[in-house]
C-alpha cells in the first residue's frame, strides 16, 4: 500500500473534540487502502501557554530547558489523538520525535533535521498500524531533545514522507491552501491552486503562516508533492488543486507574475559599524540566526524575527557591552513582500510597488530582492495597509497570466 503522511495543525487541534475530528479524517483515509503516518502539533495555545510560563520564572529561559518544555505540547497531542483513532477502531502507536527517528542539529528552539532515522516507523506501518508522531522536536546527535521553531511540524512532516517514500504530504489546518495574501487582512485574497517550491518557500520566508521554509526545502529536494488543505475538507481526489494547493517543481504561471503577498510584523533590525566578523560571532554565540544580511562599506544591516529569538533582553545586553554605540536594534518596523518567479527579471515590480507605497504615504524604509522576492521595511503600525496596497497593486489590478 502508498504511504500518505498527514500533518494537523492550528485550530484544527485546538481541543479534544477537534482531534477526535482529525482521527475519524485518518481513518476515512486508512480505510482508501493508504498506509497512514499522521503529524500533529500541540493543542491550540499550548506553545504559547507554556512559553508564557517559562518568561514568568525566568526572563532569559535557557534555551535547553525551553526545548525541554516546550517539547511536552506535541506529546500530549500525540497521545491523544492515537487515544481517539483506537476508540474508531483504529490501531494506532504514537512516537516522540526521537523515538521516530528525527536527528537534528545540536542547536536548541530552531534546530534543522539533519537525518530521518524511521526504523519504528516503518516497523508499525508493516504491521498495518497508524503511527502518530510528534511534530516540531526531534533528537540531537548528542541525545538533547531539541525544537524545530515556529511551524516546525511541518518540517517533521514533510522530511518523514521523505523517508518513507510517501505519496504526497497533507499538510491540513484551519484554511483550505495558500492564500494571495492573509484573508484576514486582505477580504479579497484568492486561493492559489499551485505554488512551486521556490515560490513557497519565500512565502514562509516572507512570513506566511501556512507552510514552513524548511518544510518546502525538504520536499523540494526529494521531489515530495505537498497538498495544503483544510482538515475539514474532503480527502485529495483526482485533482487536489481544486479545493486546495498543490506544491510542486513548475506552477501554470507566467515568470514574473506576483503570486502572493506575505508579512512579517515581528521584526527587529540590527544595524553596525562594526567589524561584520565580530559582530557574526556574537550573534553565534547566541544562537540568533538572521533573515536576510547585507553587508557594505563596513555597514552590516540584518533582519531577525522576534519569534525565535527568545533572549532579547541579553542580546541587546551583549550588543552593548561588546559593541556600545556600534550595534543597535531598530525596533518599529515590519517587512512586507511579494512573491513570484522571476519577479525581478525588471525593474518594473520594484517600481510598481514603491510608487503604490510611496503614493499612500508609506515611506519604505528599506528594500532587498532576491529572485523570487521584493521586501519593503514599513512602519509596523502601517502593516496591514502595506499589504493590502500591494495586493491591489500587483494581484487585483490585473488577472491571472497563463503560460
Amino acid at each position: 500500500m502508498a504511504v500518505v503522511v498527514q500533518k494537523y495543525g492550528g485550530s484544527s487541534v485546538a481541543d479534544v473534540a477537534r482531534l477526535r475530528q482529525v482521527a475519524d479524517r485518518v481513518m476515512r483515509t486508512r480505510r482508501q487502502g493508504h498506509d497512514v503516518a499522521v503529524v500533529v502539533s500541540a493543542m491550540g495555545g499550548t506553545t504559547d501557554e507554556l512559553l508564557a510560563m517559562a518568561k514568568q520564572v525566568s526572563p532569559n529561559p535557557e534555551r535547553r530547558e525551553l526545548d525541554m518544555l516546550l517539547s511536552a505540547g506535541e506529546r500530549i497531542s500525540m497521545a491523544l489523538l492515537s487515544m481517539a483513532i483506537r476508540e474508531l477502531g483504529g490501531d494506532a502507536i504514537s512516537f516522540t520525535g526521537s523515538q521516530s527517528g528525527i536527528i537534528t542539529n545540536d542547536r536548541h528552539v530552531d534546530a534543522r533535521i539533519i537525518e530521518v532515522r524511521p526504523f519504528r516507523v516503518q516497523d508499525a506501518l508493516a504491521q498495518g498500524r497508524i503511527a502518530v508522531i510528534a511534530g516540531f522536536q526531534g533528537v540531537s546527535y548528542r541525545k538533547e531533545v531539541t525544537t524545530l521553531g515556529r511551524g516546525g511540524s511541518d518540517t517533521t512532516a514533510v522530511a518523514m514522507a521523505a523517508a518513507l517514500d510517501a505519496e504526497y504530504c497533507e499538510i491540513c489546518s484551519d484554511v483550505d491552501g495558500v492564500y494571495s495574501a492573509d484573508p484576514r487582512v486582505v477580504t479579497t485574497a484568492r486561493r492559489i491552486g499551485t505554488l512551486s517550491y521556490e515560490e513557497t518557500q519565500e512565502l514562509a520566508e516572507a512570513g506566511a503562516k501556512v507552510l514552513n521554509a524548511q518544510a518546502v526545502e525538504f520536499a523540494k529536494e526529494k521531489g515530495i508533492a505537498i497538498y495544503a488543505r483544510a482538515t475539514s475538507g474532503p480527502l485529495p481526489g483526482p485533482d487536489p488543486s481544486s479545493d486546495g494547493t498543490v506544491v510542486r517543481k513548475h506552477p501554470p504561471r507566467m515568470p514574473g507574475a506576483v503570486a502572493g503577498v506575505a508579512s512579517e510584523r515581528d521584526l527587529l533590525v540590527l544595524e553596525s559599524d562594526a567589524a561584520p566578523a565580530d559582530l557574526l560571532a556574537l550573534l553565534d554565540e547566541r544562537g540568533v540566526s538572521g533573515k536576510q544580511l547585507h553587508v557594505a562599506s563596513g555597514a552590516t544591516h540584518l533582519a531577525v524575527s522576534r519569534d525565535n529569538l527568545h533572549d532579547e533582553a541579553r542580546l541587546r545586553d551583549g550588543l552593548a557591552a561588546r559593541f556600545g554605540q556600534h550595534a543597535r536594534l531598530v525596533d518599529g518596523l515590519a517587512a512586507v513582500s511579494a512573491i513570484g518567479a522571476g519577479i525581478n527579471a525588471t525593474y518594473a515590480n520594484v517600481r510598481a510597488g514603491t510608487g503604490a507605497l510611496t503614493a499612500a504615504g508609506i515611506l519604505p524604509g528599506g528594500l532587498a530582492t532576491s529572485s523570487f522576492r521584493i521586501t519593503w521595511l514599513v512602519p509596523r503600525e502601517r502593516t496591514d495597509e502595506a499589504v493590502r496596497i500591494l495586493h491591489r497593486t500587483f494581484i487585483e489590478a490585473s488577472p491571472p497570466r497563463l503560460p
